[in-house]
């Protein structure tokens, strides 16, 4: 089982890119309408907000990021 830290940081992640994703489903699910600006603020946000979420899983899953970049650099995908 991962450490207390480690759990904290994947369920902040996780909630944070929720919140992300939930706003853009607002705009492109339910027609939520922004302006072309706070639309690109709300899709970096989501963006990074996800890779923050995919390198907290990782680690929650015991799966170091350097496993994963001679696969990345190959054009493999590790799932």
């Amino acid at each position: 089982m991962a450490d207390p830290a480690t759990q904290a940081e994947y369920r902040e992640a996780y909630d944070t890119w929720q919140k992300h994703l939930a706003g853009l489903h607002g705009v492109f699910l339910e027609g939520t309408r922004l302006d072309p600006v706070r639309l690109k603020g709300l899709l970096n946000r989501e963006s990074r907000a996800k890779r923050r979420y995919d390198r907290a899983r990782l680690r929650l899953l015991g799966i170091e990021e350097e496993d994963l970049t001679d696969d990345e650099e190959d054009g493999d995908e590790a799932w």
